[in-house]
């Protein structure tokens, strides 16, 4: 038997039920779409940083930092002076310099003190204003570490480490309050235009300087090489509070020494060959501490060029302590230094291609350019560039260098300066020696002449 019967007609109103069926269907997976989609991450296009801000002396270069508009900006340390300074005495009970030096220069302040030190900094009306609209992160050196110089062996590291994170607001369950030391990376903008930043904390576990001994501490270079190895970005800039690549101390010595990574040079060779063996582009160096202004660059590490931008200070700079007129001086004394890493090019306003006074470091990067640029500059307390040069992110990968000092020695920017000759490595110290022995030696002469005349004059009245 064949069954007869057909299906019935879709009535109308059966018609209705499906279409609001369908339609509810839709706009359930279309809102749960939205909701579950993630957040894009905004281009990061402008960053700023800076080191040595004085808590305690005026602050005007936040305007133009602000006025440059930062995405993100990073302290890279002496965000307060938090150690006490001693008057320079030579004689006396208390001598702080000088070769009967027997009281030290600097001594740790309380912590009620730090954190008065750091409460001023932070509601600085310029800095608050930067806070507001701003990223900011960082490290610290040795002024709000606690001490100046200081290293591994100083005991208030931990209480500090805990303060200098409130004054950035870190959350109270970061990992940056369990660990030993502030170190941390961050990772801004959209796939394909990473941005990465790590900052690296020079103080907590480095050996006592002349050592050579370790710079970071095992547990921070494991979690480094962690770091480099991780997923890949466009640009890694690495923060560290003090220089990189330059290393003038081998060129200022034995009259005075600063504090770099050239001066634990095994630890420097590390950190090139880590950034060579996980095959890490892109990557720029930031840095601070000095008191000036600079831009290096160094060919010969990782098979691309290699920049450190080097902004300091906010506040402190290395001119602010000399009389206008003697300003000259140490802009004609930086030209005469040696350097073999110190980029040299027409955006420098004086012709050292360093610069003495209040700075802030910028970063440009140009997303749209084919192939993408990034725009390192050091510019001054007005916003003005006094520092720059281009650099196309296409250069920023191996070019078939080789990290080699024979190479390198036909290449600029490849030369250290500890292997420069004697002659012109030492040249800054003979000149001030020199000029020193002529002054001694013009004092004792109208000393001794003084004398002879004093003495003919009372020969003569005796005479008389």
């Amino acid at each position: 038997m064949v069954d007869s019967r057909v299906p019935s007609p879709i009535t109308n109103s059966q018609m209705i039920v499906m279409k609001l069926l369908s339609f509810s269907l839709l706009s359930f997976l279309f809102t749960t779409a939205i909701a579950t989609e993630t957040p894009k991450e905004p281009l990061i296009t402008r960053i700023a940083f800076g080191s040595c801000a004085n808590q305690s002396a005026p602050q005007p270069i936040w305007d133009a930092i602000n006025e440059f508009d930062p995405q993100v900006f990073v302290w890279l340390g002496d965000n307060i002076y938090g150690d006490i300074r001693k008057p320079n005495r030579v004689i006396g009970k208390e001598r702080t310099i000088g070769p009967w030096r027997n009281s030290p220069r600097f001594v740790p302040s309380s912590e009620e003190e730090m954190k008065s030190r750091y409460a001023k900094a932070k509601a600085n009306p310029g800095y608050s204003r930067l806070q507001r609209k701003t990223r900011v992160i960082g490290t610290w050196d040795d002024h709000d570490y606690g001490l100046n110089d200081a290293g591994k062996e100083f005991d208030r590291k931990v209480i500090n480490q805990k303060l200098m994170l409130d004054f950035l607001d870190e959350p109270l369950d970061s990992p940056r309050r369990k660990q030993a030391g502030v170190y941390a990376s961050y990772t801004f903008g959209p796939p394909n235009k990473n941005v990465k930043v790590i900052v690296l904390d020079t103080r907590y576990h480095r050996d006592p300087l002349r050592s050579d001994g370790s710079f970071l501490g095992d547990t921070q270079w494991e979690w480094l090489e962690k770091e480099l190895r991780g997923p890949r970005s466009e640009i890694t800039i690495i923060g560290s509070s003090v220089q990189v690549i330059s290393n003038l101390s081998a060129t200022t010595g034995p009259l005075f020494y600063m504090e770099s990574w050239g001066r634990f040079p095994k630890e420097r060779k590390r950190l090139f060959q880590l950034i060579e063996a996980t095959k890490r582009n892109g990557v720029v160096f930031i840095s601070g501490d000095v008191h000036f202004g600079e831009i290096t660059r160094y060919d010969c590490a990782v098979g691309y060029p290699l920049y450190d931008v080097t902004s300091s200070g906010l506040v402190q700079s290395v001119e602010k302590v000399f009389p206008r007129p003697l300003r000259v001086i140490v802009r004609l004394l930086f030209w005469y230094t040696p350097t073999t890493m110190r980029v040299i090019n027409g955006n420098c306003r004086y012709r050292s291609c360093t610069y003495g006074q209040q700075n802030f470091g910028a970063i440009s990067i140009d997303w749209n350019a084919n192939p993408a640029t990034i725009r390192l500059e050091v510019r001054d307390v007005n916003g003005v560039t006094v520092l720059g040069t281009n650099v196309s992110l296409s250069t920023l990968q191996p070019q078939g260098l080789k990290d080699s000092t024979t190479k390198g020695k036909s290449q600029r920017y490849c030369t250290l300066e500890v292997d420069l000759p004697g002659t012109v490595r030492y040249r800054l110290a003979v000149l001030i020696y020199f000029i020193i022995s002529v002054l001694a030696m013009a004092l004792l002469g109208l000393i001794v002449g003084t004398v002879l005349t004093i003495t003919a004059c009372v020969h003569k009245c005796k005479l008389d």
